[in-house]
C-alpha cells in the first residue's frame, strides 16, 4: 500500500457551517454563505477554487463594499427564497421539469414509432 503523507490532507468532504451574521460582511463570508448550502446552489462542502469570489474586484481596483456584500448575502439567501417553502438543502432533491418532460416525449416518440413500425410490419387480414 502506497503511503500518501506527502499530500495534505482536504476538508472537501466535510459539511460547512454558514458563516455567522456581520455588520461588516466579506467577500469570503459570501462565499461561506454558498459552500454551506444556504443559498441552494450546490450541496452543503468546501468548494476550493482556483480564484475566490471577489478576486476579480479586487485586482481592479474596486473592492465591493459591506454594503454591496450584505445586498448579495441578503438576495442570495433570504429574497430568493422568500415566496416558497425552502429549507437547506431542498433544491437537490427535486425533479426538473424539463428534464422530465424531454425524457415523457422521446418515450411518447418511441411509442408512436413502434406502434408504426408494427402497423406497417403486420400482414393485412384479407392477404
Amino acid at each position: 500500500m502506497t503511503d500518501h503523507s506527502d499530500i495534505p490532507p482536504t476538508h472537501t468532504i466535510k459539511p460547512m457551517d454558514p458563516p455567522p451574521p456581520s455588520g461588516h460582511p466579506t467577500v469570503a463570508m459570501l462565499q461561506g454563505d454558498i459552500d454551506s448550502g444556504r443559498t441552494g446552489d450546490k450541496n452543503p462542502m468546501f468548494d476550493p477554487s482556483g480564484a475566490p469570489l471577489g478576486t476579480d474586484d479586487e485586482a481592479a481596483g474596486t473592492p465591493p463594499t459591506f454594503f454591496r456584500v450584505a445586498m448579495a448575502r441578503y438576495h442570495e439567501t433570504v429574497e430568493r427564497w422568500a415566496g416558497g417553502n425552502w429549507k437547506p438543502d431542498s433544491v437537490h432533491h427535486k425533479w426538473d421539469a424539463v428534464l422530465v418532460g424531454f425524457i415523457g416525449f422521446i418515450v411518447a416518440v418511441g411509442v408512436v414509432l413502434i406502434v408504426g413500425i408494427w402497423m406497417v410490419g403486420s400482414p393485412s387480414p384479407g392477404a
